[in-house]
């Protein structure tokens, strides 16, 4: 009687057992065949859609059999990137190996659907880029294994949101910047980031890492590792002098000052004397210098009224040495041209020499009348800012000696010279008086010198001829 209730309940329970053996993850079995299908693998893993996933080789699924939570595939030979809409429709999850295959970036974006997921091992591939970003909101992640790929870039400060992560490891990559303050709460309790690229000062929050941790950056400093080095360190004292005591240290810098002190002030007064003496002996060279005014050549007769033509006036020195010149090149650069027709015989100095009367000014220039020390008597036109080439002025003055010996009522030019500063033109004089006193009448006495302006064959250069007439020839001129 008693085993009748028992295999009453037996006949109840039936059904159930049944329909708990018949349970499949068919979303989850799915996906996992997506994924196996769309990334190259080795042989190793034969997964038979004809039988339930959770007897597949590295699927694990819940105590009801409804979904997958452990997919473990390490060293499989998985190659490429992971696909899209396959581990990341694994809603249920809790463990991901991937570890020991080739597998590749980019990373899905949807792996962050992966909520419940608390282990993520992907060590040992070939992953590129930076930081997974999906990693950050994994919440309830405690394990992550990120080790010996190819990442870079900095570690995101993200992390400490983790807060239930007790083991992070991520050495032997490229990860470079410096570290975030991680592990606030002291819950990590395995920590690696040795060989990468990372620089700064160790976080006091993993500073009870061993340095085996932080080994293989170069950069890193304090915590376990040596202490980071300041800007601007102090020396260090020499190991092979004793250390003075504090009073006689302080003396040597009270020394050391004074020292400084006078050495400054000795400088200072050695280079305010030599720079007097520096002034004084320009002063003193500059006192005597000769005189450069410029001189005359010769001084007339006050009773004649007549006045010496200044040596600036006529040459480019008011030096006798500097006219004549040291040298031939000198020589042929100061002295006269003289042109076809002319009598005279005279250089540059003989008519330096000569006294000089003021016949008139013109526009262009001022003319003397130039009496010289054999008694030829001579018009020197002195230009004024005239600015022209020499073989322009040279072309020009042949020009005006040719209207002069052609027309016999016009002056002719006999000579000129010229240099940089100076330019002088030397006619013949006639005594018996100009046009303009003929015209005019001689107010200004019997020498009145007419000066006509001639601007030549439409050159900068304007010049001056001068008009003295003879009286025996002015009938023919006017009349």
């Amino acid at each position: 009687m008693s085993s009748l209730p028992a295999l009453f309940l037996s006949f109840l329970l039936l059904p159930h057992f049944f329909l708990f053996a018949r349970s499949e993850p068919t979303q989850d079995k799915q996906s996992l065949l997506n994924f196996l299908s769309a990334i190259p693998h080795s042989p190793r893993v034969l997964w038979n859609p004809s039988v339930s996933a959770c007897s597949w080789v590295g699927v694990v699924c819940d105590s009801t059999n409804s979904s997958v939570v452990i997919l473990r595939l390490p060293g499989v030979g998985l190659i490429g990137p992971i696909p899209t809409n396959t581990l990341g429709r694994l809603s249920s999850l809790r463990v991901l190996s991937l570890r020991s295959n080739r597998i590749s970036s980019p990373i899905p974006p949807d792996l962050s659907n992966l909520t419940h997921l608390r282990s993520l091992y992907l060590q040992d591939n070939d992953f590129s880029g930076g930081f997974p970003d999906f990693v950050v909101s994994l919440t309830r992640l405690s394990r992550l294994d990120l080790s010996s790929n190819s990442f870079s870039g900095p570690i995101p400060f993200g992390l400490t949101n983790l807060t239930k992560l007790t083991r992070l490891y991520l050495q032997n990559n490229n990860f470079s910047g410096t570290l975030p303050s991680i592990n606030q709460d002291g819950s990590i309790t395995s920590f690696n980031v040795s060989n990468n690229a990372l620089n700064g000062s160790i976080p006091s929050t993993l500073s009870q890492f061993p340095d085996s941790a932080f080994a293989g950056n170069l950069a890193l400093c304090g915590g376990p590792l040596p202490p980071c080095t300041p800007f601007f360190p102090s020396p260090a004292p020499s190991p092979s002098l004793p250390t003075p005591p504090p009073a006689a240290v302080s003396k040597s810098k009270k020394k050391l000052s004074t020292a400084a002190i006078i050495g400054i002030v000795v400088g200072s007064v050695l280079a305010l004397i030599l720079l007097l003496v520096i002034l004084l002996l320009c002063l003193r060279k500059r006192k005597h210098q000769p005189d450069k005014t410029p001189k005359p050549m010769a001084t007339a007769a006050a009773a004649g009224g007549t006045r010496s033509i200044p040596v600036a006036e006529a040459g480019t020195s008011s030096s006798r040495d500097d006219i004549t010149g040291g040298s031939i090149e000198a020589a042929e650069r100061n002295k006269l041209v003289f042109l076809e027709g002319g009598i005279y015989s005279f250089d540059l100095e003989d008519l330096l020499r000569a006294s000089a009367e003021v016949l008139g000014k013109g526009s262009v220039g001022t003319s003397y009348k130039a009496v010289l020390e054999e008694g030829t008597t001579v018009v020197v036109k002195r230009l004024k800012d005239v600015v022209v080439g020499k073989k322009e002025f040279e072309t020009q003055m042949e020009v005006l000696g040719e209207v002069g010996n052609r027309h016999e009522n016009v002056l002719g030019l006999r000579a000129y010279y010229f240099s940089k500063d100076e330019k002088l033109l030397v006619y013949d004089y006639l005594p018996t008086g100009s046009l303009s006193a003929l015209l005019h009448g001689n107010v200004l006495g019997n020498s009145t010198f007419l000066t006509l302006n001639l601007c030549l064959f439409g050159f900068d250069l304007c010049l001056s001829i001068h008009l003295l007439v003879a009286v025996q020839k002015l009938s023919s001129f006017w009349f």
